[in-house]
C-alpha cells in the first residue's frame, strides 16, 4: 500500500503532538471546502440510481457528457489499465505514484520520464502517454494548445493519451475534459476528482471522461452502486453551486500567490491554485524541523521535493510563516 498526504493521526503518534494541535499541509485539499448541507432522507434510505441528476451536472460543469462517476479518481487509476491492451506506456514523472502501480500491476511496461513535457514523451514513439495535468507533486502545468497536440499525434499511431486533472478547477480554461472521448479526440481520457477543488474528498466522488466504449466497459468491471446515494448528492450539488465555485476560484488563486511568495525565499517554487511544491537539498531536514513543529507537509524520498497545502485559516498562515523564518535563521 503506497503512503499518501493526510496521514495526520500517524504523524501525531511519531511524534508526540496531540492531534488537535497539527498544522496538516500534506494534500492539496482546499481547506475552505465546499459546506455540505444537510441530505435528503432518499440519499439514506435508498439504493443509488443513475439519472438522479448528478451526470447532468457533470456534463454542465465539465462541459462533456462522455463521462462515467466513480468513486473518486482513484477507482478509475485502478481499473483503468485493465481495460486497454497491454504496451510501453511513457509516464511523465515524478507522478502521483497510484498510477504507474496501477499500469505495471495490469501488465504493462512503464517508460519514466524524469521532469519532462509533452514534445519528449512523444518522441518516445509509445502507444500510451500518461500525466498528470497540474502535475502532482512538482506542480508543472503542460499548455492546453500542446496537450491538444498530442493527443491528436498519438490518435494518427492509434495510441491514447491518458490525463489526470485532479487539480484543474480552479483553471478550467486550461482542461481538456470538453474534448476527451469526442469525435475531435476520441483517444483522450480525462480523469477528474472533486475531492481537491471542492474539498470532498471523504465523499470519494471522481469523473472519468472517455470514448463511450471505454465508459460501459469500466462501468461492467466496476459493478453497480459504485458511488453511494449521498455521495452522488453532494457531488451534484456542489457541481451546481457556480457562485460557490466562482468564490474559491479567486480565494484559491491568491492564497496560491501568498503560499508561493512565502516559500520563494527557500528555493525553487512551483504552483498551483491548491499547493506548492518547493525543490531544495534540505527538503527532508525542512519536513523535519516542519513536523516537530506540529505542522505537517508532503515528503517525497525520491526526489529533494517538499509539498505545501494552504493553510485554512490566518493563525494556520502564522505559524506557518514563524516557522518558515525560524527556518530561514538557523
Amino acid at each position: 500500500m503506497l503512503e499518501h498526504g493526510g496521514g495526520l493521526r500517524k504523524a501525531a503518534a511519531h511524534y508526540n503532538i496531540p492531534l488537535e494541535n497539527w498544522l496538516d499541509l500534506s494534500t492539496g485539499i482546499n481547506p475552505a471546502g465546499w459546506p455540505v448541507p444537510a441530505l435528503s432522507a432518499e440519499a439514506w434510505q435508498r439504493l443509488p440510481e443513475e439519472n438522479d441528476g448528478l451526470e447532468a451536472a457533470a456534463a454542465a460543469y465539465y462541459g462533456n457528457t462522455n463521462l462515467l462517476p466513480v468513486a473518486g479518481s482513484q477507482a478509475a487509476i485502478h481499473w483503468l489499465p485493465a481495460l486497454l491492451p497491454r504496451a510501453v506506456v511513457a509516464c511523465i514523472s515524478p507522478i502521483y505514484s497510484e498510477h504507474p502501480q496501477a499500469w505495471q500491476r495490469a501488465g504493462h511496461k512503464m517508460r519514466f520520464l524524469q521532469n519532462a513535457m509533452l514534445p519528449r514523451a512523444l518522441a518516445t514513439a509509445t502507444p500510451y502517454v500518461l500525466l498528470c495535468n497540474p502535475n502532482n507533486p512538482t506542480a508543472d502545468h503542460h499548455p492546453r494548445d500542446i496537450a491538444i497536440d498530442a493527443a491528436h499525434q498519438l490518435k494518427k499511431r492509434g495510441g491514447w493519451l491518458i490525463i489526470d486533472e485532479a487539480f484543474m478547477d480552479p483553471t478550467p480554461e486550461d482542461s481538456l475534459t470538453p474534448l476527451a472521448g469526442t469525435d475531435e479526440a476520441p483517444n483522450l481520457i480525462v480523469l477528474r476528482s472533486i475531492g481537491k477543488f471542492f474539498g470532498l474528498a471523504g465523499a470519494r466522488v471522481g469523473f472519468v471522461f472517455a470514448a463511450p466504449d471505454i465508459l460501459n466497459r469500466m462501468n461492467e468491471a466496476m459493478g453497480p452502486w459504485t458511488v453511494s446515494g449521498p455521495a452522488r448528492e453532494v457531488a451534484r450539488l456542489a457541481l451546481q453551486d457556480s457562485a460557490w465555485q466562482a468564490a474559491a476560484r479567486n480565494r484559491l488563486i491568491a492564497a496560491s500567490a501568498r503560499l508561493h511568495q512565502l516559500l520563494a525565499p527557500l528555493g525553487e517554487v512551483k504552483s498551483t491554485a491548491l499547493f506548492a511544491t518547493l525543490t531544495s537539498a534540505r527538503s527532508a531536514e525542512l519536513h523535519e524541523a516542519l513536523a516537530r513543529q506540529g505542522i505537517l507537509t508532503r515528503h517525497y524520498d525520491q526526489q529533494p521535493l517538499l509539498r505545501f497545502g494552504l493553510p485554512g485559516d490566518e493563525a494556520g498562515w502564522q505559524r506557518l510563516s514563524d516557522a518558515l523564518s525560524a527556518w530561514r535563521n538557523i
